[in-house]
């Protein structure tokens, strides 16, 4: 099942009516502030993981050689 643009600006309209202009403009800035944080969030989860991973290499080629 396809919206087409028909069914897209009616869905904004209606969304315009009930929840008014303002309303869905703070909305709109709360969704993308919270999409920028999580990417950071996981981009930084994925640094960490790598760096953890480095730090673990060693350590179990140590424990290999003993």
């Amino acid at each position: 099942m396809r919206l087409g643009t028909t069914e897209i600006i009616l869905i904004v309209v209606l969304a315009l009516v009930l929840f008014g202009g303002g309303k869905l403009a703070g909305v709109g800035k709360a969704l993308g502030k919270s999409i920028k944080d999580f990417k950071h969030e996981v981009k930084e989860d994925d640094d960490n993981t790598s760096d953890e991973d480095e730090d673990e290499k060693p350590a179990k080629s140590t424990k290999a050689k003993k």
